[in-house]
């Protein structure tokens, strides 16, 4: 008895130790627009050569289940704050009382830089809603979208110029993200790099152009791949790969349900490269697109790195989400205790998972919101999509399923292809009372 109690008190002590080792690191989110989850050749895409990016993914975790939000702005907020975008304002702006994962970490004497967009301030300068009132020290890019094929740039207040070199944008953003490391290095720090591409009106440089043959949404993200690697480079030669957890996802899936006019739109902009003349990615095998609540318009690719503490080449199938990153980082940063308790924070806290040493993780359960209809819950495998739903969109793929009760098991039907609702009312009766619940105010 003696010794079993021992042996507990020492297993709970170096899993305490694990932990406390492995406070402040740096952290980099790179966050990629519209690319979709079959993009990658690490999750299946072959159209493109991403050789960098699947490096990281083989140096860390590659998480299948993995989520964010269905369109743009909201899932901007979610990420930054740790709450589902209804909680927040709804749309393409952050609340400015929102408290965001830089605002926590600069409590533990981080530097923050925000890099690329923002789009969380209704696509223009406000002066309480911009990266720099939001808890960035630094911020250079477009504060919203580039769908009329420009953008205008900012350097933290100053509004610079307005391009409409579409193609110059993510080696700019790199640039500007190896400037921040290189002033930073010496100090623990957090840098955001939210790419403009992938999303529509997307463009390669001339040296990609034309490379793979595929298209030029293929040429476009094998440029991205590229600008990856020399980012990542940098982390090596600054001497800071050792001291940095980085995080590559996406922000929804990809516009791949709106043919006619996102292609219209990117051709009034930009030529066509040699190969199929489609300004968007794949959602592999995942049903449905962006701003969808099929897996394919929220569950994109997530790929984790930090060696030494996050296992290397391991594949994890648990459920994530880009709402766990605010409770996670603050965690490892050593400010748990500065997370906000006046308010409801969606996130967990995913260092176990992250670490190895969970399984599972902290988080059974997901609920898929658009324009703030909740419209789909997961619990473990099953996922339940409500029946009636109001907020889809008008785009002429949009896949509007059968507006009927559907449940799919996501481990053995991953393509959400057959609706078992009929033949298990228990389930359907238990994640629709966690919808009532979640619905609940």
């Amino acid at each position: 008895m003696t010794k079993t109690i021992l042996t507990l008190i020492v297993t709970l002590s170096c899993a305490s130790v694990s932990l406390a080792e492995t406070v402040q690191p740096n952290f980099l989110i790179i966050f990629i627009d519209d690319m979709g989850y079959g993009d990658v050749g690490c999750f299946g895409g072959q159209s493109a050569r991403t050789p960098c990016i699947d490096r990281l993914a083989a140096e860390g975790t590659r998480f299948t289940s993995f989520y964010a939000q269905s369109v743009c702005g909201p899932s901007r907020g979610a990420l930054m704050t740790g709450r589902y975008p209804y909680r927040v304002g709804g749309g393409w702006t952050t609340n400015a009382e929102e408290v965001t994962v830089a605002e926590i970490v600069k409590q533990a004497g981080y530097s923050t830089g925000c890099v690329g967009k923002w789009d969380m301030s209704q696509r223009r300068y406000q002066q309480e809603l911009v990266p720099n009132s939001q808890g960035f020290d630094f911020y250079f890019g477009a504060l919203g979208a580039n769908d009329i094929g420009r953008v205008t740039l900012w350097h933290n207040r100053e509004e610079l110029r307005t391009t409409d070199d579409m193609a110059s944008l993510t080696r700019l953003y790199t640039d500007k993200s190896i400037e921040f490391l290189k002033a930073h290095k010496d100090r623990p720090f957090l840098l955001y790099l939210a790419h403009t591409m992938m999303h529509v009106v997307i463009d390669a440089s001339p040296e990609f152009r034309d490379r793979t043959g595929h298209g030029l949404y293929a040429d476009t993200l094998e440029e991205l791949d590229t600008q990856t690697g020399r980012l990542l480079a940098a982390l090596d030669e600054l001497g800071l790969r050792d001291t940095t957890l980085v995080l590559f996802t996406s922000d929804n899936g990809p516009w791949s349900n709106d043919h006619a006019e996102q292609h219209g739109k990117n051709e009034k902009h930009v030529a066509w490269s040699k190969g199929p003349e489609i300004p968007w990615g794949s959602s592999g095998p995942l049903r449905g697109a962006k701003a969808t609540t099929w897996e394919g318009g929220i569950r994109v690719p997530g790929i984790a790195r930090w060696p030494g503490h996050v296992p290397a080449g391991r594949t994890s199938d648990a459920i994530v989400s880009t709402l766990d990153v605010l409770p996670t980082f603050a965690g490892f940063a050593g400010v748990s205790d500065r997370v906000p308790k006046d308010r409801v924070i969606d996130g967990v806290d995913q260092r176990e998972l992250l670490l190895g040493q969970s399984d599972d993780g902290a988080r059974d359960e997901f609920l898929y919101y658009e324009s703030g209809e909740l419209q789909a819950v997961r619990k473990g495998n099953w996922k339940l999509r409500l029946p009636g739903l109001k907020k889809v969109r008008n785009w002429s793929e949009m896949d509007r399923g059968s507006q009927e009760t559907e449940l799919y098991n996501l481990d053995r039907d991953l393509g959400e292809r057959k609706n078992v609702a009929p033949d298990h009312p228990d389930i359907v009766k238990r994640l629709t009372a966690i919808a009532q619940k979640a619905k609940s105010p």
